[in-house]
């Protein structure tokens, strides 16, 4: 399932594209936060206990249409949550009193149709994330090196789908063989090493770092194609070798720059609530 948090006003609301039915899950309880102005979330997840309690009691079949699913917590973790889709939540909101209640049912609704919109033409959504990227002060040269690294990234997944690799944790497993190969740290430390926590680290990567990420990967799938790789141990060793093929370049690099290429740099905010570029590392 596709992970994208979608933005409601100041809120991260977390959510996950449910392939098989073609919608959109969302958190219950990032909901519910929303809607009681908790300011924080154990608040909500009381006020949510008790209302899908009532809820329960009453027979209504919006607690029966929320399921629960991973996601990533605010300790960085992944743990169970409630989920719904927007048309259990549209009814959901009507069953807590807030001045959001129906701000939040418009954003619901619009939120909907924009994916709609998307799956119609996909050239909207990466429209969507252009603007976003652009919005948060990333350059036309970083936008475009992130776009070509998503399409590289794109089709070295198709090709682990075709041949016996599991998406998930497979798909982490053998993305993190890449990474060390070519960085020489894993994806967890390279997260750590710019602050990151539930972020996406290419989303925070420097435009070196993209385009070494962008040369592991295709080196991986060609190599993958060339021996017609299929399953985990034969897709490894494309993994480690096409890695492998991006560090000898990094390398490289360094020497002749005397720079580092994976560095601490990354897009957080600072304390005044500007998106500007960590200048460190």
């Amino acid at each position: 399932m596709q992970s994208t948090p979608a933005i409601f006003e100041a809120h991260a609301i977390r959510r996950v594209y449910d392939e098989a039915t073609e919608a959109w899950l969302f958190s219950v309880i990032d909901i519910i936060q929303v809607l009681t102005q908790s300011s924080d979330y154990q608040t909500a997840r009381k006020y949510w206990k008790v209302l899908k309690g009532r809820l329960d009691k009453e027979g209504s079949q919006l607690v029966t249409n929320c399921y629960q699913l991973k996601m990533t917590a605010e300790d960085g973790k992944q743990r169970l949550t409630d989920v719904a889709t927007a048309e259990t939540l549209l009814r959901l909101v009507q069953s807590v009193p807030s001045p959001k209640a129906e701000p939040i049912k418009l954003w619901l609704a619009k939120v909907g149709y924009e994916r709609m919109q998307e799956m119609a033409d996909p050239a909207r959504s990466l429209d969507r994330a252009r603007e976003t990227w652009q919005q948060h002060g990333r350059s036309e040269k970083w936008i475009q090196q992130r776009m070509t690294g998503q399409e590289t990234r794109n089709k070295l997944t198709d090709y682990w789908k075709e041949h016996d690799i599991k998406e998930g944790e497979e798909y982490a497993i053998l993305t993190n063989i890449i990474h060390q190969e070519w960085a020489e740290v894993d994806v967890k430390t390279h997260k750590a090493m710019k602050g990151l926590k539930t972020q996406n680290l290419r989303d925070h990567m420097s435009e070196a770092e993209l385009i070494f990420t962008a040369l592991a990967e295709l080196s991986t799938r060609q190599i993958a194609e060339s021996m017609d790789a299929t399953g985990m141990n034969e897709n490894g060793t494309a993994a480690k070798t096409g890695g492998g093929i991006a560090k000898k370049a990094r390398l490289e690099l360094e020497g002749k720059t005397g720079k580092r290429v994976v560095s601490a740099g990354n897009y957080l905010p600072p304390a005044r609530g500007k998106l500007v570029r960590n200048k460190k590392g």
